[in-house]
């Protein structure tokens, strides 16, 4: 199999299956040349560039990251298998994908997040490291990195621009990240990995390195809180934003939950976002 052809006929064949009012799109009645979406429109939907997405469909995958791959897999609602064979038609030689991050979380509560169709779940470990998401949360809030070493809590406040989109809440989630790994490290001093990450986010992150240099601690706890994320497409998003304890999972801190509430602006948004991430899902 010559996998540059196979990657442009799988990506053309899944683009062609989708209507754009499956997405929220509207045709104006033009006549359209092509079945499904044009390049331009997937584009859009993924959130990349038509240049990039064109060169991707061409079969010219080199240095395309699994968050590029996933965020085209989200606008073509793709199937795991399929969003599985995206990954490695695209990037054969690459060392794992997002699915790697869950290894030795409990199948059950991969389970649970899959089930929450209208809230965004993460399960975060004790060194802040993201372990894994729902396909809401995903669509919702992005690609979290580029690197599975660091698809870290602390990599995303300091290091990924998306996060600003938090507002003043940044500033506020970011101290405490810090205050918790300083927390962390007094309660795990021999924990070797603790030790390179909070080394490795000084040094690449100055934001990170003054709030550590205040000496601030914090410890983690189950609590819930109002907040609003400002969404690239949908706009501002008022989400119910709950932190769940996991005390039985040593290695996991907690699962974090994002849900709108019914009736709301902000929970007819997240609809359209769960109709994108999964297939089949109604927007009514």
């Amino acid at each position: 199999m010559d996998v540059q052809s196979e990657l442009s006929r799988f990506l053309k064949s899944r683009r062609a299956r989708l209507r754009p009012e499956e997405v929220g799109l509207t045709s104006y009645g033009r006549q359209r040349r092509v079945p499904g979406l044009r390049r331009e429109e997937l584009a859009q939907l993924a959130g990349v560039s038509v240049t990039h997405y064109t060169r991707l469909e061409q079969g010219q995958s080199q240095n395309v990251s699994a968050e590029v791959l996933d965020a085209i897999a989200g606008a073509l609602r793709l199937t795991a298998d399929e969003r599985a064979h995206l990954h490695r038609l695209a990037r054969p030689d690459a060392p794992g994908s997002l699915s790697d991050e869950s290894a030795g979380v409990r199948p059950g509560l991969l389970g649970l997040m899959d089930s929450m169709v209208l809230t965004a779940a993460l399960l975060i470990g004790r060194r802040t490291e993201l372990l894994a998401w729902n396909a809401l949360f995903h669509q919702v809030f992005g690609e979290m990195g580029p690197v599975p070493s660091q698809r870290t809590a602390s990599h995303y406040l300091f290091l990924n621009e998306n996060a600003r989109r938090w507002g003043a809440y940044w500033e506020r989630n970011a101290r405490a990240n810090v205050a918790y790994l300083r927390t962390g490290l007094a309660r795990y001093p021999h924990d070797e990995r603790l030790k390179g990450h909070i080394a490795a986010m000084r040094m690449r992150s100055p934001e990170f390195e003054a709030l550590w240099q205040a000496h601030e601690v914090e410890e983690w706890s189950g609590s819930g809180e109002s907040l609003v994320w400002d969404h690239p497409v949908e706009g501002p998003i008022e989400f119910d934003y709950q932190r769940v304890l996991l005390p039985d999972d040593p290695e996991v801190r907690g699962l974090l939950l994002w849900s709108a509430r019914p009736g709301t602006p902000s929970h007819d948004r997240v609809r359209r976002l769960a109709a994108l991430a999964t297939p089949g899902f109604p927007l009514a």
